[in-house]
Protein backbone atom coordinates (compact mmCIF):
# COMPACT_ATOMS: atom_id res chain seq x y z
CA UNK A 1 0.00 0.00 0.00
CA UNK A 2 1.33 3.26 -0.71
CA UNK A 3 2.53 5.30 2.08
CA UNK A 4 1.25 9.02 3.18
CA UNK A 5 4.35 10.48 2.80
CA UNK A 6 5.24 8.52 -1.01
CA UNK A 7 1.55 10.25 -1.50
CA UNK A 8 3.03 14.08 -0.06
CA UNK A 9 5.93 13.21 -2.36
CA UNK A 10 4.14 13.31 -4.92
CA UNK A 11 3.06 16.78 -5.09
CA UNK A 12 6.08 17.80 -2.76
CA UNK A 13 6.83 20.81 -5.17
CA UNK A 14 3.56 22.33 -5.01
CA UNK A 15 3.36 21.92 -1.26
CA UNK A 16 6.48 23.83 -0.55
CA UNK A 17 4.93 26.27 -3.29
CA UNK A 18 1.78 26.52 -0.91
CA UNK A 19 3.84 27.03 2.39
CA UNK A 20 5.79 29.55 0.69
CA UNK A 21 2.29 31.41 -0.02
CA UNK A 22 0.95 31.00 3.42
CA UNK A 23 4.68 31.95 5.06
CA UNK A 24 4.31 35.22 3.13
CA UNK A 25 0.37 35.97 4.05
CA UNK A 26 1.70 35.68 7.69
CA UNK A 27 4.61 38.00 7.75
CA UNK A 28 3.33 41.23 9.37
CA UNK A 29 6.28 43.57 10.26
CA UNK A 30 5.10 43.46 14.18
CA UNK A 31 7.82 41.91 15.92
CA UNK A 32 5.68 39.81 18.39
CA UNK A 33 3.53 38.12 15.51
CA UNK A 34 6.44 37.17 13.56
CA UNK A 35 8.25 35.37 16.45
CA UNK A 36 4.78 33.96 17.28
CA UNK A 37 4.13 32.77 13.40
CA UNK A 38 7.66 31.84 13.23
CA UNK A 39 7.29 29.12 15.96
CA UNK A 40 4.03 28.05 14.85
CA UNK A 41 5.20 27.52 11.32
CA UNK A 42 7.89 24.96 12.58
CA UNK A 43 5.61 22.77 14.02
CA UNK A 44 3.80 21.92 10.60
CA UNK A 45 1.50 19.18 10.84
CA UNK A 46 0.42 16.11 8.01
CA UNK A 47 -1.10 19.00 5.93
CA UNK A 48 -3.85 16.62 4.99
CA UNK A 49 -6.27 19.44 3.84
CA UNK A 50 -4.32 21.30 1.78
CA UNK A 51 -3.14 18.04 0.21
CA UNK A 52 -6.85 17.15 -0.35
CA UNK A 53 -7.10 20.60 -1.90
CA UNK A 54 -4.33 19.86 -4.65
CA UNK A 55 -5.01 16.46 -5.61
CA UNK A 56 -9.06 17.60 -6.61
CA UNK A 57 -7.55 19.76 -8.51
CA UNK A 58 -5.22 17.28 -10.18
CA UNK A 59 -7.78 15.25 -11.37
CA UNK A 60 -8.63 18.49 -14.10
CA UNK A 61 -5.87 20.31 -14.48
CA UNK A 62 -2.33 22.08 -13.63
CA UNK A 63 -2.02 22.91 -9.90
CA UNK A 64 -2.41 26.95 -10.68
CA UNK A 65 -2.07 30.11 -8.47
CA UNK A 66 -5.42 29.87 -7.83
CA UNK A 67 -5.01 26.45 -6.09
CA UNK A 68 -2.61 27.05 -4.20
CA UNK A 69 -4.35 30.48 -2.62
CA UNK A 70 -7.26 28.07 -2.24
CA UNK A 71 -5.54 25.38 -0.09
CA UNK A 72 -3.40 28.26 1.78
CA UNK A 73 -6.89 29.71 2.72
CA UNK A 74 -7.74 26.24 4.29
CA UNK A 75 -4.91 25.17 5.92
CA UNK A 76 -5.18 28.80 7.30
CA UNK A 77 -8.32 28.65 8.59
CA UNK A 78 -8.16 24.97 9.78
CA UNK A 79 -5.36 26.49 12.03
CA UNK A 80 -7.25 29.40 13.44
CA UNK A 81 -9.73 26.36 14.50
CA UNK A 82 -7.06 24.93 16.32
CA UNK A 83 -5.64 27.99 18.04
CA UNK A 84 -9.49 29.26 19.29
CA UNK A 85 -10.19 25.65 19.65
CA UNK A 86 -7.00 25.00 22.42
CA UNK A 87 -8.47 28.21 24.08
CA UNK A 88 -11.77 26.98 24.19
CA UNK A 89 -10.57 23.92 25.26
CA UNK A 90 -8.11 25.22 27.97
CA UNK A 91 -5.54 23.14 26.14
CA UNK A 92 -1.85 23.02 27.01
CA UNK A 93 -0.52 20.73 24.77
CA UNK A 94 -1.16 19.42 20.80
CA UNK A 95 0.76 17.14 18.83
CA UNK A 96 2.88 16.92 22.54
CA UNK A 97 4.17 20.26 22.02
CA UNK A 98 3.10 23.55 24.32
CA UNK A 99 -0.40 25.50 22.71
CA UNK A 100 -0.13 29.08 22.00
CA UNK A 101 -2.05 29.98 24.79
CA UNK A 102 0.31 28.07 27.18
CA UNK A 103 3.27 30.11 26.08
CA UNK A 104 1.39 33.70 25.70
CA UNK A 105 -1.85 33.13 27.01
CA UNK A 106 -5.63 33.24 26.06
CA UNK A 107 -5.56 37.16 24.76
CA UNK A 108 -2.60 36.77 22.17
CA UNK A 109 -4.05 33.37 21.42
CA UNK A 110 -7.03 34.65 20.03
CA UNK A 111 -5.18 37.55 18.63
CA UNK A 112 -3.25 35.50 16.52
CA UNK A 113 -5.97 32.82 15.28
CA UNK A 114 -8.15 35.99 14.18
CA UNK A 115 -4.75 36.76 12.41
CA UNK A 116 -4.67 33.51 10.84
CA UNK A 117 -8.84 33.98 9.97
CA UNK A 118 -8.50 37.52 8.11
CA UNK A 119 -4.99 35.85 6.72
CA UNK A 120 -7.28 33.02 5.45
CA UNK A 121 -9.67 35.19 3.39
CA UNK A 122 -7.24 37.13 2.08
CA UNK A 123 -5.87 34.04 0.18
CA UNK A 124 -9.67 32.95 -0.91
CA UNK A 125 -9.74 36.34 -2.49
CA UNK A 126 -6.63 36.36 -4.04
CA UNK A 127 -7.97 33.40 -6.06
CA UNK A 128 -10.83 35.55 -7.73
CA UNK A 129 -13.50 32.80 -7.76
CA UNK A 130 -16.35 33.89 -5.82
CA UNK A 131 -17.61 30.11 -4.80
CA UNK A 132 -14.14 30.12 -3.34
CA UNK A 133 -14.77 32.99 -0.98
CA UNK A 134 -17.98 31.82 -0.06
CA UNK A 135 -16.57 28.36 0.46
CA UNK A 136 -14.53 29.48 2.84
CA UNK A 137 -16.92 32.36 4.32
CA UNK A 138 -19.52 29.22 5.21
CA UNK A 139 -16.33 27.22 6.46
CA UNK A 140 -15.78 29.52 8.92
CA UNK A 141 -19.15 29.46 9.74
CA UNK A 142 -19.89 25.89 9.87
CA UNK A 143 -17.01 25.20 12.15
CA UNK A 144 -18.01 27.62 14.73
CA UNK A 145 -21.42 26.08 15.20
CA UNK A 146 -20.10 22.55 14.90
CA UNK A 147 -17.58 23.69 18.33
CA UNK A 148 -20.58 25.15 20.20
CA UNK A 149 -23.12 22.03 19.29
CA UNK A 150 -20.55 19.82 20.48
CA UNK A 151 -20.63 21.80 23.85
CA UNK A 152 -24.54 21.69 24.17
CA UNK A 153 -24.48 18.26 23.32
CA UNK A 154 -21.94 17.37 26.35
CA UNK A 155 -23.82 19.63 28.98
CA UNK A 156 -27.13 18.50 27.71
CA UNK A 157 -25.37 14.74 28.05
CA UNK A 158 -27.27 13.97 24.39
CA UNK A 159 -26.70 10.41 23.47
CA UNK A 160 -27.51 10.02 20.04
CA UNK A 161 -25.76 8.78 16.62
CA UNK A 162 -27.41 11.08 14.79
CA UNK A 163 -26.63 14.22 17.46
CA UNK A 164 -22.70 12.42 17.19
CA UNK A 165 -22.52 12.68 13.36
CA UNK A 166 -24.06 16.13 13.12
CA UNK A 167 -21.66 17.52 15.37
CA UNK A 168 -18.41 15.52 13.68
CA UNK A 169 -19.89 16.75 10.17
CA UNK A 170 -20.43 20.67 10.82
CA UNK A 171 -16.18 20.63 12.97
CA UNK A 172 -14.49 17.79 10.76
CA UNK A 173 -16.03 16.99 7.68
CA UNK A 174 -17.02 20.39 6.42
CA UNK A 175 -13.40 21.01 6.11
CA UNK A 176 -13.07 18.40 3.80
CA UNK A 177 -16.12 19.03 2.03
CA UNK A 178 -14.47 22.88 1.55
CA UNK A 179 -11.12 21.20 0.13
CA UNK A 180 -12.56 19.56 -2.36
CA UNK A 181 -14.80 22.05 -3.85
CA UNK A 182 -12.01 24.45 -3.52
CA UNK A 183 -9.81 22.27 -5.57
CA UNK A 184 -12.66 21.74 -8.19
CA UNK A 185 -13.62 25.19 -8.22
CA UNK A 186 -10.04 26.42 -9.09
CA UNK A 187 -9.16 23.67 -11.59
CA UNK A 188 -12.27 24.60 -13.30
CA UNK A 189 -14.05 20.59 -12.68
CA UNK A 190 -17.52 20.30 -13.98
CA UNK A 191 -20.51 20.77 -11.47
CA UNK A 192 -21.28 17.13 -11.28
CA UNK A 193 -17.28 15.97 -10.66
CA UNK A 194 -17.23 18.91 -7.94
CA UNK A 195 -20.20 17.18 -6.31
CA UNK A 196 -18.82 13.98 -5.98
CA UNK A 197 -15.82 14.56 -4.87
CA UNK A 198 -17.57 16.77 -1.90
CA UNK A 199 -19.33 13.70 -1.14
CA UNK A 200 -16.38 11.56 -0.98
CA UNK A 201 -14.53 14.33 1.08
CA UNK A 202 -17.26 14.28 3.61
CA UNK A 203 -17.07 10.33 4.22
CA UNK A 204 -13.19 10.89 4.75
CA UNK A 205 -13.70 13.62 7.15
CA UNK A 206 -16.10 11.61 8.84
CA UNK A 207 -13.83 8.64 8.77
CA UNK A 208 -10.77 11.23 10.48
CA UNK A 209 -12.86 12.46 13.23
CA UNK A 210 -14.13 8.34 13.79
CA UNK A 211 -10.64 7.70 14.19
CA UNK A 212 -9.58 10.32 16.21
CA UNK A 213 -11.96 9.70 18.48
CA UNK A 214 -11.29 5.79 18.39
CA UNK A 215 -7.89 7.14 19.83
CA UNK A 216 -9.58 8.48 23.22
CA UNK A 217 -10.49 5.14 24.42
CA UNK A 218 -6.52 3.01 23.80
CA UNK A 219 -4.91 2.95 26.83
CA UNK A 220 -1.79 5.13 27.34
CA UNK A 221 1.08 3.25 26.42
CA UNK A 222 -0.71 2.14 23.30
CA UNK A 223 -0.55 5.70 21.51
CA UNK A 224 2.23 7.05 23.41
CA UNK A 225 0.31 10.10 25.04
CA UNK A 226 -2.47 10.96 27.35
CA UNK A 227 -6.38 9.72 26.08
CA UNK A 228 -9.81 10.31 27.94
CA UNK A 229 -9.05 14.13 27.20
CA UNK A 230 -13.03 13.83 25.62
CA UNK A 231 -14.49 12.40 28.35
CA UNK A 232 -12.94 14.47 30.69
CA UNK A 233 -14.67 17.07 28.67
CA UNK A 234 -17.81 15.51 29.02
CA UNK A 235 -17.52 14.54 25.21
CA UNK A 236 -18.81 10.96 24.63
CA UNK A 237 -18.04 9.70 20.63
CA UNK A 238 -18.75 6.85 18.98
CA UNK A 239 -17.40 4.05 20.43
CA UNK A 240 -18.88 4.37 24.26
CA UNK A 241 -21.67 5.94 22.75
CA UNK A 242 -22.35 2.98 20.65
CA UNK A 243 -21.90 1.13 24.07
CA UNK A 244 -24.00 3.31 26.01
CA UNK A 245 -26.87 2.68 23.77
CA UNK A 246 -27.27 -0.66 24.35
CA UNK A 247 -28.96 -0.91 27.97
CA UNK A 248 -28.48 -4.79 27.55
CA UNK A 249 -24.99 -4.57 28.46
CA UNK A 250 -24.03 -5.25 31.67
CA UNK A 251 -22.93 -2.31 33.96
CA UNK A 252 -24.83 -0.49 31.62
CA UNK A 253 -27.07 1.61 34.31
CA UNK A 254 -23.44 2.64 36.17
CA UNK A 255 -21.83 3.66 33.17
CA UNK A 256 -24.86 5.77 32.26
CA UNK A 257 -24.98 7.64 35.45
CA UNK A 258 -21.36 7.77 35.33
CA UNK A 259 -21.32 10.17 32.25
CA UNK A 260 -23.83 12.28 33.28
CA UNK A 261 -22.45 13.42 36.29
CA UNK A 262 -20.74 16.81 36.67
CA UNK A 263 -16.43 15.79 36.75
CA UNK A 264 -15.09 12.74 36.08
CA UNK A 265 -11.48 11.08 37.95
CA UNK A 266 -8.86 9.64 36.16
CA UNK A 267 -10.37 6.16 37.61
CA UNK A 268 -13.79 7.19 36.19
CA UNK A 269 -12.34 7.89 32.85
CA UNK A 270 -10.42 4.27 33.17
CA UNK A 271 -13.61 2.53 33.71
CA UNK A 272 -15.54 4.35 30.96
CA UNK A 273 -12.64 3.60 28.28
CA UNK A 274 -12.28 -0.40 29.46
CA UNK A 275 -16.33 -0.53 28.84
CA UNK A 276 -16.14 0.84 25.27
CA UNK A 277 -12.89 -1.36 24.24
CA UNK A 278 -14.41 -4.52 25.85
CA UNK A 279 -17.82 -4.27 24.67
CA UNK A 280 -17.44 -4.12 21.37
CA UNK A 281 -17.16 -0.11 20.95
CA UNK A 282 -14.09 0.21 19.25
CA UNK A 283 -14.93 -2.60 16.77
CA UNK A 284 -18.22 -1.03 16.23
CA UNK A 285 -16.48 1.95 15.00
CA UNK A 286 -13.97 0.80 13.04
CA UNK A 287 -17.10 -1.46 11.22
CA UNK A 288 -18.19 2.16 10.83
CA UNK A 289 -15.38 3.75 9.02
CA UNK A 290 -15.36 0.53 6.27
CA UNK A 291 -18.78 1.10 5.41
CA UNK A 292 -17.69 4.84 4.79
CA UNK A 293 -14.44 3.67 2.92
CA UNK A 294 -17.27 1.50 0.50
CA UNK A 295 -19.10 4.63 0.08
CA UNK A 296 -16.22 6.85 -0.65
CA UNK A 297 -13.92 4.12 -3.07
CA UNK A 298 -17.49 3.93 -5.08
CA UNK A 299 -18.01 7.54 -5.75
CA UNK A 300 -14.20 7.86 -6.81
CA UNK A 301 -14.87 5.05 -9.40
CA UNK A 302 -17.40 6.92 -11.25
CA UNK A 303 -15.09 9.33 -11.84
CA UNK A 304 -12.08 8.53 -14.92
CA UNK A 305 -9.06 7.00 -13.57
CA UNK A 306 -6.03 9.04 -12.48
CA UNK A 307 -3.35 9.03 -9.89
CA UNK A 308 -5.04 11.90 -7.97
CA UNK A 309 -8.25 9.79 -7.83
CA UNK A 310 -5.64 6.79 -6.71
CA UNK A 311 -3.84 8.93 -3.68
CA UNK A 312 -7.29 9.94 -2.81
CA UNK A 313 -8.04 7.20 -2.18
CA UNK A 314 -4.96 6.00 -0.24
CA UNK A 315 -5.39 9.30 1.65
CA UNK A 316 -8.49 7.86 3.20
CA UNK A 317 -6.97 4.64 3.83
CA UNK A 318 -4.26 6.43 5.38
CA UNK A 319 -6.84 8.06 7.67
CA UNK A 320 -8.70 5.17 8.98
CA UNK A 321 -4.94 2.73 9.22
CA UNK A 322 -2.89 5.14 11.49
CA UNK A 323 -2.01 4.63 14.56
CA UNK A 324 -1.51 8.05 16.01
Amino acid sequence: MTTYDEIRQTVAPELERLNARIQARLTSGNALMDRIVGSQLRTRGKQVRPLVVVLCARMFGDVTDSVLAAGASVELLHNASLIHDDVVDESRLRRGQPTMNAVWDNHIAVLVGDFYTSSSLREAVDTGDMRIIRTISDLGRLLSLGELSQIDTARTHTLTEDAYFGNIEKKTASLFVACARMGCYAAGATDEATETLAEFARLLGLCFQIRDDIFDYYEPDKVGKPTGNDLREGKVTLPLLHVLLQPEVPGHADMLALVQADALDDADIARLQAFARDNGGIDYAFARMDALREQAAALLATLPPSAAADALLGILDYIIARDH
